[in-house]
């Protein structure tokens, strides 16, 4: 039996999500799991499960989801990278495939994950790219939804930051580091911590959009951080503009250098 590591790249649009659905007597073929898990186990000619390191929601796209599987049958990296990717639908590639250590697991070895926001604002909505994007047609001041961001730096309870259909025991996580940049027409929230509750990025910027459109002081994110109350904070933004970058692992694993801590942080 060997451990296998992917990188999986997918455009969320078409599918409900990553994980799999149980649906008595119907095959999934809405989620990004059972797309992946159908190609791996043609090329295996065996049933392959795989497990991620994190789950994202219907709309949401990854540069580099990492997953682990194990199998006994003998196909090469290049094989199983190839011939999986052959069988997948358009919206979804293998970037890499590595045999790892039998230790290794996707969701419990990574030490932090990294998400992406990208909205436009102008006031008119987006063409090109538009499944890859939100938009805000009122003006924002990506300054001060960056200074309002900090608030949130380091470690806290964020329930007010987590649907209520959030399963997690706990909304305590530790946020690595946040930024707002305005890059043109576009607005950029990038978003790194341990680990993310669900909806717990769209939450946040839709509070800081409230912000950014002076609808709120920047001081705000920081009161509803102590409250814990997502009845008060902002909407969820839209999915249309989320990715979900990558997860980050120590170097030991050896895996490639977009998915691994830089030395100073391992």
């Amino acid at each position: 039996m060997t451990r296998y590591a992917l990188g999986v790249e997918y455009d969320g649009s078409e599918f409900q999500g990553w994980q799999r659905l149980t649906k008595s007597g119907t095959p999934d073929t809405t989620t990004v799991q059972a797309a992946l898990e159908g190609a791996l186990s043609s090329v295996a000619d065996a049933r392959i499960d795989t497990i991620c390191a994190g789950r994202t929601d219907a709309g949401v796209h990854a540069e580099c989801q990492v997953v682990h599987f194990d199998s006994e049958t003998m196909r090469s990296p290049r094989n199983w990278l190839l011939g999986t990717t052959a069988r997948l639908p358009p919206a979804v590639c293998v970037r890499w495939c590595q045999p790892v250590a039998e230790d290794f697991n996707a969701r419990f070895s990574a030490r932090a994950r990294r998400y992406r926001y990208t909205l436009v604002n102008r006031s008119v909505r987006p063409a090109l790219q538009r499944h890859y994007l939100s938009w805000e047609r009122l003006p924002l001041d990506a300054d001060r939804m960056h200074r309002a961001a900090q608030h949130l730096f380091g470690e806290h309870d964020f329930n007010a930051f987590r649907t209520v259909h959030c399963q997690a025991p706990h909304a305590v996580r530790h946020l690595h580091a946040i930024s707002v940049a305005r890059q043109g027409e576009r607005v950029v929230v990038e978003v790194q911590a341990n680990a993310f509750l669900h909806h717990m990025v769209r939450n946040i910027v839709g509070s800081l959009l409230l912000v950014g459109r002076g609808e709120r002081p920047e001081a705000w994110i920081a009161e509803l951080l102590a409250g814990r109350d997502r009845t008060v904070a902002g909407p969820t933004a839209p999915s249309d503009g989320l990715v979900f970058v990558s997860p980050l692992y120590p170097a030991e694993w050896g895996l490639p250098t977009e998915v691994t801590l830089p030395a100073s942080a391992g």
